[in-house]
């Protein structure tokens, strides 16, 4: 018995010692935790969804979900071989193009009329605060922080791992003009070495209003966020972002939901959607889409082409690595809705409609 409490104590300690880790962030405390407290979002301690969403669906148990993780038959949840990538150079982009470029799973970079932006990089090639726990597939981590040029704007949807990376976030402080995150998510920044005036934190449902015509609109999405022990203490959000000449919504992670039709009802037609497409499963449908979901949400926010990210590139879900894609493309032809489905690094010309994309996953194994 004593062995047994003398190992439950070393362990409870080095747990302890590394949860002082600066990848885990920083609670939100004084004004900051103040200005949540206002939040109509927030109650009970917690920021709350806009209807019940439980972690896990009815008849699922989180017992039953590691059992069939560890040890359930689910065939090529990652590939053999390669995934294939194009290395484009992005500090010597035209500067009158409008692209998109995809570093798989959620994140990608825009140049649109000049401005630069980038969505949730993830770099360090692990999506987990424990290091070798859930990496990269190969061939999907070739880009890094060097290759990236100056970005105005830094947009983060919330503060997971597999959108929110210490080791990213930290080497791109000297690239980065300006952070837009939900409410509490600068906290993190700030405990990285961030300067408050380059932070802009906001709650659903309010605008900002950018140089040159450009507004980001902050909306909501149905998720929940967290590091370390905390949960839902910071802010998931998604966002609108709206150009002189096109609209882009930025989907970040969410179940499906009533708040796209509202989306699509208020800043609808969407020109470009960018939606969560993988890591998906019955158990926790109310936080991550299935492909049909996608379909539906893309439809609600009347959005004229849709980029489905999420997948590709780490393995957090029980379905075989490809399928998100599969099963989103055919859904998408018979619906006859257009859908970007570039390699990782293949610019996206985000003015020409008629650019055609190779089903690349298909001569994957």
């Amino acid at each position: 018995m004593i062995t047994v409490i003398s190992i439950l104590a070393i362990l409870t300690l080095v747990t302890f010692l590394y949860m002082m880790h600066p990848k885990f962030g920083k609670a939100p405390e004084g004004n900051r935790l103040e200005l949540i407290k206002n939040s109509s979002n927030y109650s009970n301690g917690k920021f709350q969804n806009t209807h019940d969403t439980p972690s896990l669906t009815k008849g699922y148990s989180f017992s039953g979900i590691l059992y069939e993780q560890l040890f359930g038959n689910h065939p090529r949840r990652e590939p053999v071989t390669s995934i294939p990538s194009v290395k484009t150079d992005l500090h010597n982009l035209s500067p009158d193009t409008d692209v998109l470029v995809w570093f798989g799973h959620s994140s990608y970079f825009m140049q649109i009329d000049g401005k630069r932006f980038l969505v949730d990089p993830v770099f360090s090639g692990n999506a987990s605060p424990l290091p070798r726990t859930v990496t990269a597939f190969k061939g999907t981590n070739d880009y890094t922080v060097d290759d990236l040029p100056a970005i105005d704007y830094l947009i983060i949807s919330h503060d997971h791992y597999d959108h929110l990376d210490y080791e990213t976030i930290v080497a791109l402080k000297s690239k980065v003009k300006k952070v837009i995150c939900g409410l509490g998510v600068g906290g993190h920044f700030e405990r990285w070495g961030y300067p408050a005036d380059k932070i802009i934190e906001k709650d659903w449902n309010e605008t900002i209003v950018l140089e040159d015509g450009f507004k980001v609109h902050t909306t909501p999405a149905r998720h929940f966020s967290g590091r370390g022990f905390s949960k839902n203490n910071t802010l998931w959000l998604s966002y609108v972002l709206q150009t002189p000449n096109i609209k882009i919504y930025i989907g970040g992670d969410s179940g499906y939901d009533t708040h796209f039709a509202e989306i699509g009802e208020q800043f609808g037609p969407i020109d470009f959607a960018i939606l969560e497409n993988g890591q998906y499963n019955l158990a926790w449908e109310a936080i991550h889409m299935l492909p049909e979901q996608v379909l539906k949400a893309a439809q609600d926010l009347k959005a004229k082409t849709l980029f489905p990210v999420h997948s590709s590139k780490f393995k957090l879900a029980m379905h075989s690595w490809d399928e998100p894609l599969e099963k989103l493309s055919t859904l998408s032809k018979a619906a006859h809705l257009p859908l970007v489905t570039p390699m990782i690094g293949e610019v996206v010309n985000l003015n020409d409609h008629t650019q055609v994309f190779k089903e690349w996953w298909k001569d994957v194994n």
